[in-house]
């Protein structure tokens, strides 16, 4: 527990004293946000707040990792730690890292043409596919020194379900769909001050919890599994818990700065390198099914674009004044505050059951 402490402490003041630097720099740079003429008026107002500002909770994540490693090192349960870094860290870093990269090329295309065409569609999917693509085999090709690897060849809810065995390949093809969906997910959200990072802190905390609680239950802590006949067969958890943790610390020293009225975006590097470390969080914990609950408020936006676009393309009607789903209630004249807050309770309210689902799960299988 101290391990996650320590990570979670480190990368909530490096980016809360780490943000107003990148500020500065940024709009030394005039590394402003372009606005689209389309949606919102209020939005105008935005235009030249400085972007890219994922780069800082990015950057203090990895090195909070660093930190509660070292932490870690002082601990008797070192010996259920192992290597140093772990698969799993390389995993899930290395997918908060490279989404982020992808998304910091769109802010940066941006920022250039002094418009809102980054990257093209499909050049931003293709660059989540690379990375999801090349993370996946590591997750299911690479095995760690215990034999076992990040990801697993099941579908899996809150266990491996035994009988969704969908084998090597099926499993990367799942892994890459799930960060693709997830970054966007995100991405999608992202577009009010504060809405996506209070919505990632909620996720990233659940994400933290589980990962502790798999760690406290582990199959690979042998003294408990020698008495348990129920534990989790996950790889690294106590590294997924710090990940976790840091990275939700991190985002609530951004959304100091980040909270209405924003002084910095989070940019499409933020975005996208969130949504692609909560895809691999759901992954490796082998929580693939409960993310759509727990990380609930992704879900509900991203399909209010769906249904948009398939209403539009096939009767040439909208469902919603605008798309994704928070600009249809700045329209109808809801408060960018009172959204924001209310979408936070939604996403509070979708970790609380996928919680809830996690724990009581427990229960049946150890009562």
């Amino acid at each position: 527990m101290r391990a996650v402490i320590v990570a979670a402490a480190v990368a909530f003041i490096i980016s809360l004293f780490g943000t107003p630097v990148a500020i500065r720099v940024f709009t030394a740079l005039k590394a402003g946000q372009p606005i689209r003429t389309i949606g919102p008026a209020s939005h105008q107002g935005k235009k030249g707040t400085p972007t890219m500002g994922g780069v800082v909770f990015i950057i203090a994540t990895v090195i909070a990792y660093a930190a509660g490693h070292v932490a870690l090192t002082t601990l008797p349960e070192r010996q259920i730690a192992q290597e140093s870094p772990t698969m799993t860290a390389l995993v899930l870093l290395g997918l908060f890292v490279f989404c982020g990269v992808v998304g910091f090329l769109d802010d940066f295309l941006k920022v250039r043409r002094r418009n809102s065409d980054g990257l093209s569609a499909k050049g931003k999917l293709l660059g989540q596919l690379i990375v999801g693509g090349a993370f996946a085999i590591v997750a299911l090709y690479v095995p760690s020194t215990n034999g076992e690897t990040v990801a697993s060849e099941y579908i899996s809810f809150i266990r491996d379900i035994s009988w969704l065995d969908v084998g090597k390949v099926g499993s990367v093809l799942v892994f890459v769909f799930v960060i693709m969906s997830m970054s966007n997910g995100v991405n999608l959200t992202d577009g009010l001050d504060g809405l996506a990072t209070g919505a990632s802190i909620l996720v990233l905390g659940a994400y933290s919890l589980i990962g502790f609680w798999q760690y406290r239950h582990w199959c690979g802590d042998s003294d408990y599994a020698r008495v348990n006949e129920y534990c989790y067969q996950v790889r690294d958890p106590l590294e997924i818990a710090m990940i976790a943790a840091a990275a939700a610390a991190a985002c609530v020293g951004f959304l100091w700065w980040n909270t209405s009225p924003a002084r910095i975006f989070m940019g499409d590097a933020g975005a996208l390198g969130l949504g692609g470390l909560i895809g691999g969080l759901a992954v490796a914990t082998r929580t693939t099914l409960l993310s759509v609950i727990i990380g609930g408020l992704f879900v509900i936006i991203t399909m209010s674009v769906v249904i948009q676009i398939i209403s539009f393309k096939t009767t040439g009607k909208r469902v919603f004044r605008m798309s994704p789903l928070q600009h249809h209630f700045e329209l109808a004249g809801w408060s960018e505050v009172n959204i924001v807050v209310r979408f936070w309770i939604v996403a509070g309210i979708c970790v609380a059951i996928g919680l809830g689902l996690f724990y009581s799960d427990f229960l049946a299988t150890n009562g």
